[in-house]
């Protein structure tokens, strides 16, 4: 096995139940989903050619699986344009109430998965437990940017599921 097998199969025990949350939240199709972890998991395996370690395995890994479930969505959402929503147009959307935890997760997995691709990878990556500094090397952006964006994003799912009888915290 050549260095970047090694990483590539490093990665993929390390981070394969991330790499499927973070598909599970850009692609609502199952089938697509599939598609889409597919195409993650080869532009990783490419992209490992190229790792000098620069950054962490997991940035890294991270980084280009973002960035490629991005393209992905963005390669949908010419079929469909009226899919994604803003933040603003989401603090708009009604919840419709119920008490099912499970019905709620998967609320909330829906509403993810309608943000603009940059948004949802913000929160994707927050939800993965990444810090804002981490996420900043993620993204690009300044960790205080990161947080300020995180802390707009969970304020407004938050309300969405308290106006609807949940309670988020």
């Amino acid at each position: 096995m050549n260095e970047q097998d090694v990483l590539y199969q490093r990665a993929a025990e390390e981070y394969g139940a991330a790499l499927y949350r973070l598909a599970r939240g850009y692609e609502a199709d199952p089938d697509k989903r599939r598609d889409l972890l597919q195409e993650v998991h080869l532009a990783i395996w490419r992209s490992l050619d190229g790792f000098k370690a620069q950054c962490s395995l997991r940035t890294w890994v991270y980084r280009v699986a973002h960035n490629t479930a991005i393209s992905w969505v963005t390669r949908q959402k010419r079929g469909r344009p009226h899919m994604l929503v803003s933040l603003e147009e989401l603090a708009e959307m009604p919840v419709a109430p119920d008490a099912n935890r499970g019905v709620a997760l998967e609320r909330l997995t829906q509403l993810v998965q309608r943000l603009e691709p940059r948004d949802r990878e913000l929160i994707l990556a927050y939800l993965e437990g990444m810090d804002a500094a981490a996420i900043g090397e993620l993204t690009g952006l300044s960790a205080r940017n990161v947080a300020t964006k995180i802390h707009r994003i969970k304020k407004l799912l938050a309300r969405s599921f308290n106006e609807a009888g949940h309670n988020v915290e």
